[in-house]
């Protein structure tokens, strides 16, 4: 082919033979044979090179033929070609860089050998020497410059075109490469001359090709001695860098901070401080790599400074370390970060590169206990509270030894190595904070920030050290000072964190428990003898209790709460007094809200440990007795509840009653707990009415209505953002009632309506909740779903009447929340199709609910929900779009189906829309050709061979169920309108005898007989009445004309399909034709008369007959072919996409 062919001519002999429907080649097709095929392919070009770079490349004829033919396929409008050819170059360019610089080093060489044996003197000089040197001298530089001749022919003949390629590829190929030869020989190709390349494709709009210049960077920026040559490239695009931290892809962004850190440790100057804040705030990034790549940058510019003193010094330990100074510039950072409420994720972006700062704990509590030294400034207040915070995240995570939450896809397998050193950190953490915590807590005992921090730490003890190291003392006062933290506090935090501590200490496997479990008892005994001797004292205050008995009162059921959430206080009988004191608040009136609301938080506790204790099986019959009459008092107590005038006390009451409700639902003996069926309690209707009135009260209002929830703070951002929190919490409890099948699912009407108006607030959670009771009961929640719409519906016409307009916003806001129901119900009509006939089932019956009290000839007044209910239609499949229809008829009267007027449009539309593709098997060709998913332009489409059925044997069974549900309704007969179409547009395929009128319509014999011989009738334009034989004669002979002009049509159709048919098999038995010669006289020939597409469209069956439209597909390439398509602009254009490009032009050279 070489030798008998140019390259134009075998590039377009490939351009004709190549398969391009296919769009698969090599270098695209996945699989683990391909990439070691391209790999090898790669390998092959380099090996080539390596072997005949000594003499074959210089022979002017293999490289010249190779490097002419790549150039060429590379300018192919052929992707494949293209991509392949580009692949092959570079790789071919990047061999010859090799070569190029192996000769460079050999005539350096030469050079070195020829001038020292020229200095020698003249004695000893040896001139044959001299002469061979400068032979091989003259020999290297002519194949250097034989070499950089084919280099030049390669970067301008493709890389200067290919880098802007519209394929991102092919673009990230020319880049890799570029950046291997400018690393590779940097003396040659490290110059802005070919840098800018690189730059200017950092904009570029593919996030791969964006990747592939960083790395190229990151491989110049690592060697130091070249960051003198990249001093100008960095000034020019260092903003662009810094903005690419950034970038949308994560891997980008990842790549575009290790290069700034390799910026940063070439040089301090570059980069500004702007620069580098805004890298900082990457730390608390929820991508981890980001955060990672971050936290490496933060510990390189602010941590990575040591003092040359400082290494030749002897190590020291606490505040006088090395890790002292560090450590406080982390507290001074995150301080400065204002994130407060993210340490841990500040700890873990560090954890890889500064551990072992992070966990010297041993200065973090010299730098907490210890004295400062003189001259040393000590740690203020708010700095020693953000140093117990990160030295609690450094101890999590080296005991989790996982990202914290939001950060991570979830615990990985540990190494043997991690798990080892999981272990001496434990280890070591508890030998130092068991000796070291009781001291903390007693010096910061009154904080109650920090000592709720400092509380944690025990949930991470090896507890058994606290045995084999001797180390009881130790915990003594460790419990002491919990005990005293818990008299002294009463905030909930602080209570709970003490809680946890004896909850993680009293572990029955290890020795401890006992100590622990004594203490923990003891403690217990005092705070209940306590609470009851003041809640006798309360109560019989009557109704002017004192304030500080009440305070005492809070203060104690504050601690018992927190303690009962994990303890378990059975023994104590805390039900009788709680509830004694609830039913107290009930009957006065006046119970303080704390009280009420721990109170109820309390019993909710004691509920829940007897149903846990009776699950185990282990219990008395007495006591689910006990736990059944307790459990229900205790539910009509929150039920009481819920009328309260505090906001707090009854979202409390809201709360536990939704928890309860729930857990004592007949889920409870699921299982094998059918022993716990005397549990199940099913809620009231009065309970559930007040439940979702106070959804509807307390959770759909205003941000601004919400003044109680938010304690006064509507003007605070973070009061409106918590409660909003609270508002989806509750909603949430209810919504799980509903999905539970608690409370009935029609109640769910309520909050589906909600949908559009509180869409940012709660659409997830509503829309959630519509797809669970879809999933349990698709006929249900279908019903609930147009309960929803009928309710609006109803609320619009008591605020605008009946004579309201239908553009108004509140009935488009309707028919909007139905378009968007009718989204959920997915692309599968064969999974909802009983819900949606069900459901257009209700709303035709609410339309034809309220007859219009003027009489028939007006519209019923709830006709106007037919306009919401056709936005279903489409969901209907079609056999089913005639049942409906058929039970819409039996609500209409013959003069609704006449009335043409503007309030009988939604019954006009929603009749139409029951009608499109329902009644007939017809289909456009036009909308078949223009359709993707059409089989009418495909070659292996067949015609469809099913028998026909019957309309009645179409509808489905659900639809044949409801319908027969109404048989015994008497409603008028009415006929179908008359279809006021012209003879033009498309008809309806003629129906058999029985599949006629016939099947709607009770006729007399009279009817019948008239029906076989129609006669047309005379127009009379004076006719005042016309009775109802004459109408149906009439329509009768309509349709007899309309049927008998489609039969012509079908003809002309047929013959011209047949004429279409005959065509194209002679063209492609034709030998001498070429496609692109082919396809253009077959569009002629269709595309000649508008009129006949009009008839090929009206007359043609499907049934009978397939119509096979090829593709053309140089027509439709040479209509993507760009005008410039190596327009650099258009890589950053939006508009240019990847095209395969197989055209007229390739045929053409």
């Amino acid at each position: 082919m070489f030798h008998n062919m140019q390259n134009s001519e075998i590039i377009r002999k490939m351009t004709e033979e190549f398969d391009e429907d296919s769009g698969d080649y090599p270098l695209t097709m996945a699989g683990p044979q391909w990439k070691k095929f391209k790999s090898s392919f790669c390998e092959f070009i380099g090996v080539l090179v390596r072997q005949c770079q000594y003499s074959i490349i210089y022979d002017e004829y293999m490289m010249d033929t190779v490097i002419s033919l790549l150039t060429g396929l590379s300018d192919s409008q052929v992707r494949a070609f293209r991509h392949t050819s580009t692949l092959a170059a570079m790789k071919l360019m990047t061999a010859l860089v090799n070569v190029a610089l192996n000769l460079s080093i050999n005539m350096d060489n030469t050079q070195r050998q020829y001038e020292a044996e020229r200095n020698k003197i003249i004695g000893k000089r040896a001139n044959d020497r001299l002469e061979l040197l400068l032979q091989k001298r003259k020999e290297l530089q002519e194949n250097q410059d034989e070499i950089e001749n084919m280099m030049n022919a390669i970067f301008k003949g493709v890389f200067v075109h290919r880098y802007r390629d519209a394929i991102a590829e092919i673009r990230a190929i020319c880049i890799e490469e570029i950046g291997v030869w400018m690393k590779m020989y940097s003396d040659a190709f490290l110059n802005d001359s070919y840098l800018k390349y690189v730059g200017w494709t950092m904009h570029d709009k593919q996030g791969e090709v964006r990747l592939k210049c960083l790395t190229a960077l990151q491989g110049l920026y690592y060697n130091r001695e070249l960051n003198a040559r990249l001093e100008l490239f960095t000034s020019r695009f260092k903003d662009r860098i810094v903005s690419m931290t950034l970038d949308k892809e994560y891997d980008v962004a990842v790549q575009a901070i290790k290069l700034l850190t390799l910026v940063l440790h070439s040089s301090d100057e570059v980069l500004t401080a702007e620069d580098c804040e805004s890298v900082y705030h990457l730390v608390y990034s929820a991508h981890r790599p980001v955060a990672v790549a971050a936290g490496e940058f933060l510990f390189k510019k602010l941590f990575s400074h040591r003092d040359p003193e400082d290494d030749s010094m002897p190590k020291r330990r606490g505040r006088q370390s090395m890790n002292a100074n560090l450590i406080k510039t982390t507290v001074f950072f995150f301080l400065e970060s204002e994130l407060h409420e993210h340490a841990a994720y500040l700890v873990d972006s560090m954890w890889d590169c500064a551990a072992e700062i992070l966990k010297d704990w041993e200065c973090m509590i010299s730098l907490l206990l210890d004295e400062p030294l003189p001259g040393e400034e000590a740690l203020t207040d708010r700095q020693e509270t953000a140093l117990i915070e990160i030295m609690l995240c450094t101890i999590r995570q080296a005991a989790e030894c996982h990202p914290p939450v939001g950060r991570g896809t979830g615990k990985r397998v540990l190494t043997a190595k991690e798990k080892k050193t999981q272990l001496d950190d434990r280890t070591r953490m508890t030998e130092l904070f068991s000796i070291a915590l009781p001291a903390l807590l007693a010096k910061y005992s009154v904080d109650a920030e920090k000592v709720t921090n400092l509380l944690q730490l025990p949930q991470f003890f090896d507890l058994e050290i606290y045995t084999t190291g001797r180390l009881e003392k130790h915990l003594d006062s460790l419990l002491r000072q919990i005990r005293e933290i818990v008299e002294k506090h009463t905030d909930t935090d602080v209570l709970e964190a003490c809680s946890k501590t004896y909850h993680a200490l009293c572990n029955e496997e290890f020795t401890i428990f006992n100590r622990v479990d004594i203490a923990r008892s003891q403690l217990l005994d005092e705070q209940v003898d306590k609470f009851n001797r003041l809640l006798e004292d309360f109560l019989q205050e009557g109704e002017d209790p004192d304030e500080d008995d009440a305070y005492q009162v809070l203060s104690t059921l504050k601690r018992i709460t927190a303690f009962h959430n994990a303890h378990d206080l059975s023994k104590w009988d805390l039900f009788t007094s709680n509830y004694k004191l609830l039913n107290t608040g009930i009957e006065n009136g006046d119970m303080p809200e704390q009280i009420v609301v721990h109170a109820l938080q309390c019993t909710h506790y004691v509920i829940l440990w007897s149903l846990a204790k009776v699950s185990e099986g282990t219990s008395k019959k007495e006591d689910m007795l006990t736990l059944r009459k307790q459990m229900r008092a205790f539910c009509l107590m929150c039920q009481r509840y819920l009328t309260s005038v505090n906001t707090a006390v009854k979202e409390q009451a809201f709360t536990i009653l939704c928890d309860l409700l729930l857990i004592f639902s007949h889920q409870i003996i699921s299982g094998g707990r059918e022993a716990l069926e005397p549990l199940v309690y099913t809620p009231e209707a009065s309970l559930q009415s007040e439940l979702l009135n106070f959804i509807l009260d307390h959770v759909f209002i205003d941000q601004d209505e919400d003044s109680n929830s938010t304690d006064g703070q509507q003007d605070d951002e973070a009061g409106k953002i918590e409660a909003l929190h609270k508002r989806r919490n509750l909603l949430a409890a209810y919504c799980k009632l509903i999905i539970y099948n608690v409370v009935e699912m029609n109640t769910g009407a309520d909050i589906f309506k909600q949908y559009m108006r509180y869409y940012n607030d709660y659409g997830d959670i509503i829309k959630e909740t519509m797809s669970k009771t879809r999933q349990i009961d698709k006929i249900q929640c279908a019903k609930t779903l147009i309960l929803s719409l009928q309710q609006l519906f109803n609320d619009m016409l008591s605020d605008m009447g009946f004579s309201f307009d239908r553009s108004s916003s509140a009935f488009c806001g309707i028919k909007e929340l139905a378009r968007r129901f009718s989204l959920t119900f997915g692309l599968d009509q064969l999974k909802t199709r009983e819900a949606i006939a069900m459901l257009h089932k209700d709303g035709i019956e609410f339309a034809f609910k309220e007859p219009n009290p003027q009489g028939e000839g007006h519209p019923p007044l709830n006709l106007a929900f037919l306009d919401i209910l056709s936005e279903f239609s489409s969901k209907l499949m079609r056999q089913d779009k005639r049942t409906v229809h058929m039970y819409l008829e039996r609500f209409m009267t013959f003069q609704m189906a006449l009335q043409r007027e503007d309030c009988w449009l939604p019954l006009i539309s929603y009749r139409n829309s029951l009608q499109a593709g329902g009644d007939d098997d017809t289909m456009s060709v036009v909308s078949g050709i223009s359709s993707r998913g059409s089989s009418v332009r495909s070659k292996k489409a067949k015609p469809a061979t099913g028998k026909r059925k019957l309309p009645e044997e179409e509808s489905s069974s659900s639809s044949e169920v409801w319908m027969s549900r109404e048989q015994s309704m008497q409603t008028p007969v009415m006929m179908p309108s008359p279809h006021l179409t012209s003879t033009v547009m498309r008809e309806p395929k003629r129906l058999r005898p029985e599949e006629s009128y016939m099947g709607v319509y009770t006729m007399t014999p009279d009817q019948q007989q008239q029906h076989a011989h129609p006669q047309t009738p005379q127009p009379q334009h004076h006719q005042t009445a016309i009775d109802y034989n004459t109408q149906v004669t009439w329509m009768l002979a309509q349709r007899q004309q309309q049927e008998e002009v489609a039969r012509q049509q079908q003809e002309r159709a047929m013959n011209y399909a047949k004429l279409r048919s005959n065509l194209q098999h002679a063209i492609r038995r034709g030998t001498g034709l070429m496609e692109d010669d082919e396809e253009p006289i077959v569009e002629d020939v269709m595309m000649s008369s508008e009129g006949r597409i009009e008839d090929l469209n009206e007359g043609m069956d499907f049934d009978t007959m397939d119509i096979d439209l090829p593709p053309s597909k140089n027509r439709r390439e040479r209509s993507e072919l760009k005008p410039d398509f190596f327009d650099p602009a258009s890589i950053m254009d939006e508009s240019v996409r990847s095209t395969h490009f197989l055209g007229y032009d390739a045929f053409q050279r």
